[in-house]
């Protein structure tokens, strides 16, 4: 999708201006836009060399695009209507009744719909839950952060040790006063 078809509403301006802000690139191709779907590139690496890559489907889906075993939807899940088959009591032979319940993808069949679900599952999964990971990809843990925090402050509070001490050692006066207009008075 071209950038001009991004302008044609608000809803997509702000859809368009979103994906500026996030650094999110609209690599739909041809063939991929004449089916109505849209695929973004997010600027999250996974692995060594490869971009997140999420799309939206004419169908109603939202899927992730990282590869033919790991597409999975993004779409949120709902219980489906149950389902009944019928069976045969072994011992008796009378008619029973199984239900069945499977969960399914809600699908969203508007187009803008689709796409303003997609950036804030985007913000929200990969955005948020990986701001520890740098732009290149590395897993930085928390645990290896709050010790480089700790060895920051360790050299901080070291070079201003030093500096208190001597603060500390320097006698100042208490004992000094102003006289304004002929009145005495003590500076503290």
């Amino acid at each position: 999708m071209n950038r001009k078809q991004y302008n044609s509403d608000t809803r997509y301006q702000k859809v368009l201006h979103n994906m500026d802000l996030l650094g999110i690139m609209d690599i739909t191709t041809t063939r991929q836009h004449k089916n109505g779907t849209i695929v973004w590139r997010l600027p999250i690496k996974y692995g060594a060399d490869r971009f997140i890559e999420v799309a939206s489907f004419k169908t109603g889906y939202v899927r992730n695009q990282n590869g033919g075993y790991t597409n999975y939807q993004l779409n949120k899940r709902h219980d489906g209507e149950p389902q009944y088959y019928k069976c045969t009591n072994k011992h008796d032979g009378s008619d029973l009744y199984r239900k069945y319940t499977t969960r399914t993808c809600k699908l969203i069949p508007i187009e803008i719909d689709r796409l303003e679900y997609l950036i804030s599952y985007c913000l929200k999964n990969y955005f948020i839950k990986r701001a520890n990971e740098v732009a290149n990809g590395e897993y930085v843990s928390k645990s290896y952060h709050e010790y480089m925090l700790k060895e920051e402050v360790k050299r901080y509070d070291n070079a201003v040790q030093p500096l208190e001490s001597e603060l500390a050692e320097a006698k100042v006066r208490q004992d000094v006063s102003v006289i304004v207009n002929g009145h005495r008075y003590k500076v503290l």
